[in-house]
Order: C-alpha cells, then structure tokens, then sequence
C-alpha cells in the first residue's frame, strides 16, 4: 500500500527515526528549511512520485554502472534542503580543504616540505598506493583538479567530512539530472534554489583555465574508458553539456612529447588538456609496466606540453591514511585553522595510535585503505565476535593497509521505501572544481541514500542511490 505525507508540520504516521539526528524531522515536527517541502507533500502518493520519477531518468537512460552492467540510477523523489546559514561557512570551508588538498599534491612530487616538518610522515606518502615515483620532480597544477568531499552529519548535528575524492569523482551530470526530473514532477510550487546545471559552465571554464599560460583557444578533451567506466553516461552527458569530446585512449597519439587527438576521423590535432574520468590512473601495472594511461599521457605530461585534470598520481591525496593529515595540512599549508572538521581517522602504521586503538576496535569503523565504493568495510559494532578477532588479526599482520574511524551515527533522510516513508541514512558529496587559490565550490551537490534499513553504506554499487539536493542560490 502506497503512503502520503501526513499534513504538516508532522512526519509520516510511524516514522521513526530514533535517536539520531533527522535532517528533516526533530522531535516529531518539521525543521524550518523543509516547511515548505514538506508541506507541498502533504497528501501525495509518494509511491507513485517515486514511480513517476524512475520512469523519466529511465526515459533518460541515466544510468550507472556494477559488476552486473549498467543499471538505471535510483532517485528518492524526497529532496533533502540545506539552509543559506548552514551552506555558506560549509562553502568557505570546502574550498579550504580542497586549497590544502592541493597543495599537498604539489609538495608530495617536489619538496616534501610537509614531510621535512614533521606534520605528515614519509611512510604516509611512499606506501600509498596511487604514489607513484615517476612523477617526482614533475610539476603540479593543483587549479587543474576537481574534488568531491564526501560529508556526514552525526548525532550532534555536525557536518564533517568522511573522506575526500580527488581522483575522479562522479555525481556533477547525475544531481543535474535528477533536479531536472524532480522539477517536473513534484507537486506545488518549487523555492528558489542554486541550478545545478551551472556546474557545467563552471567546469568547462575550469578547464580551459587549466591550459598552460601561453596556450590561446586550448583545445581540450574527456578521455574515458568507455562503457566499461560505471559513470560513462555521465562522461557522455559531460561532453554533450560542454561541447568536449569524449575520447578513448585509440584515440590518443605522442608526437615528439606532444600529445594529439583525433576526433571523429578528423586529422590529429593537438591537446592542451586532458579531462581524464578513467578508471585506469596508475602509471604503472602489478608488474611494473607502463600502463596505457602512461604510455598516452607521462611522456606529455613531463614535457609540460599538456595538462591532465585531475593530475596523474592525485590519489595520494585522497588516500584514506592522508585523510587522517589533512586538517594538519590546512595549518600548515594554509596558516589557517579548518573550517570543517575530518571525521577522526587513526593512522593504524603509528604504533603508538594502534596501541591505543586496538583495544577499543569494537567501537570503530575499520577500512582497507585503498578501498573503493564501501567495500571492504567493517562497522565493528555490527561484526561478530569472530570478524572482529579476524580484522584485529589482519590489522596487526599489515597496519599500513587499513585504518580506523570513529562511528558516525549518521543522519537520516525521509525515503520512500517499501511503500512509505522510512527514515534512511545519507551523506553529502559537494564539489569543488580547482584546487588552488581559485577553488570554486560548484552550485551542485549529490545526496546519496542507503535503501536498506540500517546500512550506513550509502554507494549506488551497493543498494544505495540519490535525493535531488537544494542548496540556497
């Protein structure tokens, strides 16, 4: 049986979102940001809402990609509301962090001077997976980045970050797409907001920006791995919003250390910037050897004849170990105190930090430290006593391979689920498109939901999808 929106200013009859922080409902009535929201629901088969919703994006063909293919992106038709007091010392904060992040990345390929201070230890940067020593001494743009910053509220009402992406982060193409949907669907009339559709704009200008100085009309290009990638409809809708072609890497030739395209059978012509969205961005394979993304783009790259958005070796930055630095890399690249707080994260290679984490592991969140899209992950108050001693057990055989953090009682969102709405746990992915002085947080964020009842692992790969996200404009 399909359920309504009881009238406001109350939930749904028998939601209950317990003890933890409700982004919409506090004590049973409505937070003054969804006043308006929740009122134009009032009395709509929220089922059918959703329904309605699913069709268009299919109509669209929006999807994302699993292990299984592409599959149709899922969207709550519940939007979730960010107020202008909240959103603006959260931007400022943002464009903070990813200034920091930046920075970090220029400093790993040339002084270390972060290093030669003493605030992040060598260890952190050598055994990071997406290190890679080939581009020591190879100058860093960090203008030419984009970073998505993946925020949880918990129980105190406080927002911090869980973990930062600076390789290759999705969701700009999707928010834009679902606003665009859920603006022909929800009822009443809709608030002024932000447009996401101005990220657009936004990047391609970034882009352009990322050329080198002397560089008049660059040409620039998206380099995908095809429909392979689990976001190509976005690399694909990117292109189609941008007027950038989207290129594989067949389509990419070196010419005496200059990099050259061609596109759509015209004649190679060289490029001055390369957007780069494929899952492939290590130099080098399990073996050693140049991988094609290094084959297509070092040699380039090291003339300074072309520019790659986000640079290669930029996972360094969004390490899961680095994170546990980076409120240290604020002070110390900055000179400044963070406006936005890190969930505590614990460096489990410090045998200081482990000798007091282990004994409390039961109450933290423990992750393999290159993993992606939730896998991997344990929230060890809901493991056994066996997958506890069996973690603790890898943890001690390799420490530089994990790390801990605090559980977060994450926030809950109203969700139409089941055929009424149910309270499910959400993070925020905001996005900041350049990484140095002129860091601009894009008027776009992705909401993204766990479907299922209790999980805190909100990833489209994993039950988990989207909400449409209002932020002030």
């Amino acid at each position: 049986m399909s359920d309504t929106l009881a009238a406001h200013p109350h939930p749904s009859p028998g939601y209950d979102p317990g003890a933890g922080w409700d982004e919409a409902f506090e004590k049973g009535r409505v937070r003054p940001p969804y006043a308006q929201l929740v009122g134009s629901l009032a009395g709509t088969d929220l089922a059918a809402l959703r329904d309605r919703v699913h069709a268009r994006l299919k109509e669209r063909e929006v999807t994302f990609g699993s292990a299984a293919g592409p599959q149709a992106f899922r969207v709550d038709p519940v939007p979730r509301v960010l107020a202008q007091d909240e959103w603006e010392p959260l931007r400022a904060g943002l464009a903070q962090r990813a200034r920091a992040l930046g920075a970090y990345l220029a400093d790993v390929y040339a002084d270390r001077a972060i290093v030669e201070a003493g605030v992040v230890p060598a260890r952190v940067i050598d055994s990071a997976d997406h290190h890679d020593p080939w581009l020591d001494g190879v100058p860093v743009n960090p203008a030419g980045c984009l970073a998505g910053l993946d925020l949880v509220r918990g129980a105190d009402g406080v927002l911090r970050v869980l973990e930062d992406n600076v390789r290759t982060p999705s969701g700009i193409a999707y928010a834009a797409a679902t606003r665009e949907v859920m603006d022909g669907e929800l009822p009443g009339e809709l608030p002024r907001r932000a447009d996401p559709s101005a990220a657009f704009d936004l990047l391609a200008a970034a882009l352009q920006d990322a050329a080198l100085t002397d560089v008049q009309d660059p040409f620039v290009v998206l380099l995908s791995d095809g429909p392979s990638n689990s976001a190509w409809w976005e690399h694909r809708e990117i292109g189609r919003r941008t007027g950038i072609p989207v290129l594989a890497g067949e389509d990419l030739l070196v010419k005496r250390g200059r990099l050259h395209a061609r596109v759509r059978g015209s004649r190679a012509r060289p490029v001055d910037v390369v957007y780069r969205r494929t899952d492939e961005d290590r130099l080098r394979d399990e073996h050693g050897r140049a991988t094609w993304i290094a084959e297509a783009l070092l040699e380039p790259v090291r003339q300074g004849t072309v520019t790659v958005v986000n640079p290669l070796g930029s996972g360094v930055a969004d390490d899961k170990l680095a994170h546990a630095y980076v409120e240290e890399m604020v002070r110390f690249y900055l000179h400044e105190e963070p406006l936005i707080e890190s969930v505590p994260t614990y460096d489990l290679g410090d045998p200081a930090t482990r000798d007091s984490i282990m004994p409390r592991l039961a109450e933290l969140v423990v992750k393999p430290r290159s993993g992606l899209g939730g896998h991997g992950v344990t929230v060890c108050s809901q493991a056994t006593d066996d997958e506890r001693r069996g973690l603790a057990s890898l943890i001690e055989e390799h420490p530089e391979a994990w790390i801990a953090q605090e559980t977060v009682a994450i926030s809950t969102h109203p969700t139409v689920c089941n055929g009424r709405l149910e309270p499910r746990h959400v993070d925020l992915r905001p996005y900041v498109i350049g990484a140095g002085t002129q860091a601009r947080v894009a008027p776009v964020a992705l909401t993204r939901v766990a479907f299922e009842a209790g999980s805190l692992v909100v990833n489209s790969s994993q039950n988990g999808g989207a909400k449409d996200t209002w932020l002030p404009a």
